[in-house]
């Protein structure tokens, strides 16, 4: 064979390779450190190429549990989950078959994954799902001396949903790893379950969506036990479960944009269920997170004009329009600042609601979260600016900058366990300035060092 003709084969083979590699398969590391071109905060870029990276979203861990990998969607192999070593760049693929929806790290008792999955070649019925799990310890091991095994030495399916069920990716994973939750989109399911006489919500809102009625349904991890948690009469949308108190989930009303009642609480076992923030209807309320034992983070938006009134900090033709959401007729009069708004933590036990902060002007901070201490929060905006607050001295500054507002989506600034740094996704190192990459930020060292 001539050498072109080899060339030209090898440049094939390596072309084609992602779509053949197997779990384990390893990539070089990409980390490099850039400072914040507004703020000078060093900012740790994990992934620096165009791979279709986004992290998981912020009401979820980010972190294995031994806090050494970050795992995050990627298209380095399209369909499939990709961790990095935050210490050595390492990127390894940790999915083989691919996923569906959210991605949940258990946080106690090794470092696995979780999540939903099309049946492969499942008899023709796209509705049915498996259940996965992936001991990633075993992943990273094999994958670092390069004996890997076939993928049943790492992937476990624990349980098969059938099609009535309509499972979807939206899922959590229990603080103690013995259930796992998952959204029911089946009408039929999930309406034969509601009590008596219970009023099925319609769409609401311009999108055309948050009808019902869904359902949450759970799988014991060990058994494959398939149990109804419970019912609703609208979409169900984000659900999460409490990190630190197993059996204690948030999840919400998803309408694409405002809801009647977006956040909503209830047990495990199906008991309890209720608003989490009972909402008035002139507020936006959304991007619920889970914090600590006893708190959820929440926004509460100020990113609408107030009807009738000119705004010379938001002139017409440039509010946001395919930029950012939430701009479309047909929401009523929400989301505006007539009435308070910003970064708001409700305590589960005493049902008290609290504003750690808000942006002057602007959009107001959109995704929230914060450190599992109590000491800080956090918020992107639409600008892509990513603002950190003290909860104490309710002091708030512009950490981070400069993620361009073409970006594919918004930073999701989610904390780290520790609460000395925040994950985001970011899109200022790309050349297109819409492909994202991940990236941690520091919180200051004179922040840390501050009296608790």
């Amino acid at each position: 064979m001539s050498l072109r003709k080899t060339s030209l084969l090898l440049s094939l083979v390596l072309a084609l390779a992602p779509a053949w590699a197997q779990i384990g398969q390893r990539f070089p590391s990409e980390k490099r450190v850039v400072p914040d071109p507004v703020t000078g905060t060093p900012l740790t870029f994990l992934t620096t190429q165009p791979r279709g990276d986004a992290k998981i979203y912020p009401s979820h861990p980010q972190w294995t549990a031994d806090g050494q990998w970050l795992v995050f969607r990627s298209n380095r192999v399209k369909g499939e989950a990709i961790a990095v070593n935050e210490t050595t760049g390492d990127l390894v693929q940790v999915t083989e078959g691919g996923y569906e929806g959210m991605l949940n790290l258990a946080q106690s008792g090794g470092n696995k994954l979780y999540f939903l999955r099309k049946e492969p070649g499942g008899a023709g019925n796209d509705k049915v799902r498996q259940a996965v799990e992936v001991d990633l310890d075993r992943v990273f091991a094999d994958s670092a001396t390069g004996a890997m095994k076939p993928v049943t030495a790492y992937q476990r399916v624990f349980a098969t949903l059938p099609a009535e069920l309509e499972a979807y990716g939206d899922n959590a994973l229990d603080a103690d790893g013995q259930w796992f939750y998952f959204r029911i989109q089946g009408k039929a399911y999930a309406g034969a379950r509601l009590p008596a006489g219970t009023k099925i919500e319609p769409p609401f809102g311009p999108r055309g969506m948050g009808a019902g009625p869904h359902a949450i349904g759970k799988i014991n991890v060990q058994t494959g036990e398939i149990k109804h948690v419970v019912s609703v009469p609208f979409q169900i949308g984000h659900i999460q479960s409490n990190s630190w108190n197993p059996g204690e989930l948030v999840f919400s009303w998803e309408t694409g944009g405002k809801s009647p009642q977006r956040t909503w609480t209830v047990k495990g076992d199906g008991t309890g269920l209720r608003p989490l923030y009972p909402e008035a209807p002139y507020e936006w309320v959304t991007h619920e997170a889970f914090i600590g034992k006893d708190e959820v983070a929440l926004a509460i938006m100020g990113h609408r004009p107030v009807p009738g009134v000119v705004d010379p900090n938001r002139p017409a033709g440039t509010a946001v329009e395919g930029a950012n959401p939430g701009q479309e007729d047909g929401w009523g009069n929400t989301g505006t600042r007539e009435k308070p708004t910003g970064l708001a933590i409700v305590n589960l036990r005493t049902r008290e609601m609290t504003i750690a902060g808000q942006t002057p002007k602007g959009s107001g901070l959109w995704h929230v979260h914060g450190s599992y201490d109590g000491r800080f929060a956090v918020g992107d905006d639409f600008e892509r600016g990513l603002y950190l607050i003290d909860r104490r001295t309710r002091e708030m500054i512009l950490l981070s900058a400069g993620h361009k507002t073409t970006a594919r989506d918004h930073p999701h600034p989610t904390f780290s366990p520790d609460g000395k740094k925040i994950q985001i996704q970011s899109a200022l190192l790309s050349a297109d300035g819409r492909e994202m990459n991940i990236c941690v930020v520091p919180v200051p060292q004179d922040w840390l060092a501050r009296k608790r």
